[in-house]
């Protein structure tokens, strides 16, 4: 059984009022990104995996092993945020340990924008992506989309969903719509993105923080594609299962 030997508690209330125990400093960049000059050394980069979850007893374990136990082509920490969960989830969390994995815990569900803004908080890594809990992703993907960054060819990444290619919809309906909403954003800030609502969006932590996000919902997923697009920044697209 995978095991998490750190354990950070998050005392949220209406989400005011947070105490986090802090991590360990990222390392200081030394190098220069491309798209927007943002910071970093790419030979030092470390990723930051936040998952939130929410009543996800079926999968969290599975998903926890399966990130813990994938090369990620550079140092990386996984942070889980147990988003006031009231099936065994928080029990199943409490019995892990791992020196590369932290627990945090939302006392009452904040939704899973609040959760991802908590464990971007707590993120000690250069770069984070989210990462669902209920394994609709492949963790192998991710060394994929971080090869780029450490090439020195972007600052950002999404993990595109490509129709038709190793990807499975819930329905007709929601393929088109995540096509319609994509278009949308396209049109609106010139940009040509091919999958607005991919979980998997690589950003620096410095940036990520920068963003002023609101949203505590599913809908962080369109705020933070808005935003990088309104600061001119166009993520490169790797596909992914």
């Amino acid at each position: 059984m995978i095991q998490l030997d750190r354990r950070l508690e998050v005392c949220a209330d209406g989400g005011a009022g947070q105490t986090i125990h802090p991590f360990s400093e990222a390392p200081r960049a030394t190098g220069r990104g491309v798209a927007r000059g943002l910071a970093f050394d790419a030979k030092r980069i470390k990723l930051s995996i936040l998952m939130p979850a929410y009543n996800e007893q079926r999968t969290i374990g599975g998903a926890i092993a399966a990130v813990l136990s994938t090369d990620h082509g550079c140092p990386f920490e996984s942070i889980v945020v147990d988003d006031g969960s009231s099936d065994e989830t928080p029990s199943i969390l409490r019995s892990l340990r791992h020196q590369q994995a932290v627990v945090v815990t939302h006392p009452r569900n904040l939704g899973k924008g609040a959760a991802l803004q908590t464990a971007a908080r707590c993120a000690s890594g250069t770069h984070l992506v989210p990462f669902d809990a209920n394994l609709e992703y492949d963790p192998a993907d991710l060394a994929a989309m971080v090869k780029p960054i450490v090439a020195g060819r972007c600052d950002v990444v999404y993990g595109t969903r490509l129709f038709g290619a190793n990807t499975r919809y819930q329905s007709y309906r929601h393929a088109q719509g995540n096509r319609m909403l994509t278009l949308a954003a396209n049109v609106l800030f010139d940009a040509c993105l091919n999958d607005l609502h991919t979980c998997l969006k690589l950003v620096p932590v410095d940036l990520f923080r920068k963003l002023d996000l609101r949203e505590n919902g599913f809908g962080l997923d369109t705020e933070i594609t808005a935003k990088l697009l309104k600061r001119g920044i166009r993520p490169l697209e790797v596909p992914v299962t």
